[in-house]
């Protein structure tokens, strides 16, 4: 059977096709907003990962889609990828998935159907994982490869994990390495070994089922995934949405070792420098990496690991639970500190890192 890579036929990669946050938030800001609806709990204003609506007391559903180009050659991997990068935002809101629909796009006169059929193999297969059916969707004859999915979710309206409840001494943890995007860029390039292949492919295709849980736990105050913006522009929306500042370690940020070196060989996608420049001042560097190395912390992270803010009396017993639930890490890596000024997040170093 014909192998085709993926890739070739994609501008871009993954969650690195985002719009750069300065121009959504530009775009965001002449967008109308709807009358204020007592059952929309979690709407556009608050950039979080999905939409939550009441439905009762008891319940309410969270709505989300996510989409994206090929990440990598492989048909199936794509696959499996942007599947578990889709049902991702429900898990970052606290919640269960319950179904998802499909989103497709693919260049009938220029692939093979086999490839689409394996893209698809992969998102069930995903989905099957997540314990939830993938039950239709939509797709359209599309210049580039386009997957990814609707979904769906149900989480209790007094559990509902925001991006914006972090407070003033909270503990930050993250469930995967960085990484991501150099990596990927790496395959794109033909730079990737073996191993480093493997790795991303494993980081991009394990699901954060631990956000379902970490839903029900009082001590999670903020939640999130990290994706697009990178671990920078992600816990700075954390900072902004809370009206505080963050401080990273960047010694204790999990990283694929991979990233190091190829960062300095300038294999990094071009979403790490617009995330950069469109930060600004509130990103700052209080550390000794070099401005490659930087580049790692806003490198846009695809099917990227949770963040979370969490109370210092309950870090012991989630960091346990992470562990126990085979999280890819559960590492600790800064905290939530009083904003002095405009919110910001600041990275430093306990130690030299490379």
């Amino acid at each position: 059977m014909e192998q085709v890579c993926l890739t070739k036929y994609s501008h871009g990669g993954g969650c690195g096709c985002k719009i750069d946050p300065a121009a959504l938030h530009e775009i965001l800001a002449k967008v109308p907003r709807f009358a204020e609806n007592a059952n929309l709990l979690v709407g556009i204003e608050s950039s979080d990962d999905a939409a939550v609506y009441r439905i009762n007391d008891q319940q309410a559903i969270i709505i989300t889609n996510d989409f994206f180009t090929p990440i990598v050659d492989d048909a199936y991997a794509f696959g499996r990828i942007a599947a578990t990068n889709s049902i991702s935002d429900v898990y970052a809101m606290g919640g269960t998935p319950i179904v998802a629909v499909s989103i497709v796009g693919f260049p009938v006169n220029k692939l093979p159907l086999h490839v689409m059929q394996d893209i698809m193999r992969g998102g069930v297969e995903t989905c099957m994982d997540a314990g939830i059916p993938l039950a239709g969707g939509h797709s359209i004859d599309n210049e580039e490869p386009v997957f990814g999915l609707c979904v769906l979710g149900l989480v209790h309206p007094d559990r509902i994990k925001l991006n914006s409840g972090a407070k003033v001494g909270d503990i930050l943890i993250t469930t995967k390495p960085l990484g991501v995007g150099i990596l990927s860029t790496a395959v794109k390039v033909q730079r990737i070994t073996p191993a480093g292949y493997e790795k991303v492919i494993r980081t991009m295709s394990t699901l954060n089922k631990a956000g379902a849980w970490l839903g029900s736990q009082a001590g999670v105050h903020a939640l999130t995934d990290i994706t697009g913006f990178g671990l920078a522009g992600h816990a700075l929306e954390m900072a902004r949405g809370a009206g505080t500042s963050v401080v990273i370690d960047v010694a204790k940020v999990p990283v694929m070792e991979e990233a190091w070196d190829l960062a300095v060989e300038g294999v990094v996608p071009g979403g790490a420098y617009r995330n950069l420049a469109a930060y600004g001042s509130a990103i700052k560097f209080d550390c000794d990496l070099g401005a490659d190395h930087q580049l790692i912390f806003t490198d846009p992270q695809t099917s990227g690991g949770l963040l979370m803010a969490v109370a210092p009396e309950a870090v012991d017993e989630i960091v346990a639970y992470l562990k126990q639930s085979q999280c890819l890490a559960a590492d600790v890596i800064g905290e939530v500190v009083a904003a002095d000024g405009a919110p910001n997040v600041t990275f430093q170093s306990s130690r030299p890192v490379r």
